[in-house]
């Protein structure tokens, strides 16, 4: 039986059987359309996750389309000069510059071409990389301790210290030093502006602050115009009185040079405030010096014995002298100096002073014979016998009253080329060298043995470090100014003159008073004996020695009382060390 109708079309039968094949043709091709579809679409994945998106930009260069190593070297070739270019600091209306190399900072060509390349079936991705125009920065690697050293370089470019300045009295004079302002870079700011903007950014400002010193300049110029300027206004004037003069003439004055008095200013700074004080004894000191340069102030003065002819003593008579109460001197000064004009005068209490030697001392010590005399004779003659003799000139005529020390340096003073001293042989650390003033020490051995003789107490003396054979074993002195010192004490019942006299072959020391003891000398022998070295010198200035052993002596000194009595005895030990024979080779 047929299954078609009559008019030729299918049955409802006929085409529930053709429509399972029909629609399984059309999945078929649906399937293949979207198989080629997915083909295209990874295909093109494929080939453009190879590739840099299309229009793509890195720090500037232009790397679209570029496979991953055709990019990289294009960035590296088109931002070589960039990346090395030096980077320009600016500020306080300078500029300076920082090598990037030096500074750590170099490019990150990975960091700065990821993501770029790569295949990915993600849909963004891929539509990305067909429609490209990408840009961005080029990444930057930092050296953080490089770049903080580099910044630390640059930034002494613009920072200064701030310029302390202070005030002082020098020699009198007030002395000022301006203070100024420093500046300092915010140094850890500029890090990281470097830090975050290179090497896009190529010009960096630096950040700068202002730098105080501890001692304003207002405070300068206000310390010194209100306080140290009317200390310094003039000078002081002092009024006192004259105890020895008479009525009006009794009242006195004069003046301290302001200078003087400023020359006890001391100034201080504390926390950026500034005070000065004043030292009350240079005060005291300046106003002595001032009165006596003036003549208004005057030492008192020792009666004088004076030897004409042989045994004709006369008495120059003591003067008394005026001086003013050390206690009484510096506060009304002190107040003085802080006023002005007619204001700046100090009353100040004055005293009498008196002699040690008065007149009457004088007369009733005067020196009646020779109590001792002691000559030595000279070796050569020289520089060194013109010391001798300039010294015994300054030496003879001096007077010591009883109970007075006598110093031979005191009473000579330096020995000095302006005093018309010459260099001549001295003793210095075992060997012999030039000097000013040298052969003096001849004078000083006379002047002890007539110290000796006289009975006189010895106070101070010092033998040669090595014996010299014009003078006695043990009863020599050198001196040296100002450490090395012959003295003595007049514990005799007078007045001690004593005369000295040089000659080119001889010195005689003299004393003139009133005899007191009968003195002897005992010397013992010669102990502990050391043989000189021999010793050949080159060196400049060399001087030749002969040997002498050395040794230790003993001398004793027996008083005995002119007015009867116990004798007494002293000894004396001294030790010397060997002279070495010594050779000079340089000419």
């Amino acid at each position: 039986m047929s299954d078609r109708r009559d008019d030729g079309r299918l049955t409802d039968e006929e085409l529930d059987g053709q429509g399972p094949r029909r629609r399984g043709r059309g999945v078929l091709a649906g399937l293949f359309v979207l198989l080629v579809l997915g083909a295209l679409y990874v295909g093109t994945a494929v080939y453009f996750g190879d590739r840099v998106p299309a229009s793509t930009t890195v720090g500037g260069v232009s790397i679209g389309g570029m496979d991953e190593s055709e990019a990289r070297a294009a960035l590296e070739r088109g931002t070589k000069d960039a990346v090395t270019q030096p980077l320009q600091v600016e500020g306080a209306g300078t500029k300076t510059r920082i090598d990037p190399a030096k500074a750590g900072l170099t490019v990150d060509y990975d960091a700065s071409l990821a993501g770029l390349t790569g295949f990915s079936l993600n849909p963004a991705d891929v539509v990305a990389h067909v429609r490209g125009g990408t840009s961005r920065d080029l990444e930057a690697e930092v050296d953080d301790d490089a770049l903080t050293r580099a910044v630390a370089t640059a930034a002494k470019t613009f920072e200064k210290k701030p310029v302390e300045g202070s005030v002082a009295v020098t020699d009198g004079e007030v002395v000022t030093k301006k203070s100024a302002t420093g500046r300092a870079v915010d140094r850890d700011a500029l890090v990281e502006q470097i830090s975050s903007g290179w090497p896009q950014t190529r010009t960096y400002s630096a950040k700068t602050s202002t730098l105080e010193p501890t001692l304003a300049q207002d405070e300068i110029e206000r310390f010194t115009t209100e306080e140290l300027d009317p200390l310094a206004d003039g000078p002081v004037k002092i009024t006192t009185t004259d105890p020895a003069a008479k009525g009006a003439a009794r009242s006195v004055s004069f003046s301290v040079p302001a200078k003087e008095l400023m020359k006890a200013v001391t100034v201080s700074a504390d926390k950026g405030e500034l005070s000065y004080d004043v030292d009350e004894a240079k005060v005291s000191a300046a106003v002595v010096a001032a009165g006596t340069s003036s003549g208004t102030l005057r030492p008192a003065k020792d009666a004088e014995v004076v030897l004409s002819g042989s045994q004709d003593f006369s008495v120059t008579p003591s003067q008394s002298g005026l001086s003013l109460k050390k206690d009484g001197v510096a506060a009304p000064v002190v107040a003085a100096m802080a006023k002005s004009g007619d204001q700046r005068t100090a009353a100040v209490p004055s005293e009498a002073t008196k002699p040690e030697v008065t007149t009457a001392i004088a007369r009733k010590t005067i020196p009646k014979e020779e109590i001792s005399t002691f000559t030595t004779y000279m070796s050569t003659y020289g520089p060194r016998v013109e010391n001798i003799k300039l010294a015994a000139s300054r030496l003879n005529g001096a007077y010591v009253g009883p109970g007075q020390t006598f110093s031979l340096n005191d009473h000579l003073g330096p020995r000095t080329a302006a005093k018309g001293y010459k260099s001549a042989g001295v003793i210095m650390n075992g060997r012999l060298a030039e000097d000013y003033g040298g052969g003096i020490s001849q004078l000083s051995t006379t002047l002890f043995n007539a110290v000796f003789f006289s009975g006189a107490r010895i106070e101070e003396f010092h033998p040669h470090s090595f014996y010299i054979s014009r003078y006695p074993e043990g009863r020599e002195a050198t001196i040296s100014y100002p450490d090395v010192d012959n003295r003595f004490t007049n514990n005799t019942k007078g007045g001690i003159l004593i005369r000295a006299n040089a000659t080119n072959s001889q010195v005689t020391v003299s004393f003139y008073g009133v005899k007191t003891w009968d003195v002897e000398a005992k010397k013992g022998p010669r102990r502990n004996v050391v043989q000189p070295k021999t010793i050949t010198d080159d060196s400049k200035g060399c001087v030749p020695q002969a040997p002498t052993p050395g040794f230790d002596v003993t001398v004793t000194r027996v008083l005995k009382p002119v007015a009867g009595g116990a004798a007494t005895t002293s000894t004396f030990d001294t030790h010397y060390i060997p002279e070495d024979d010594v050779t000079c080779t340089n000419p």
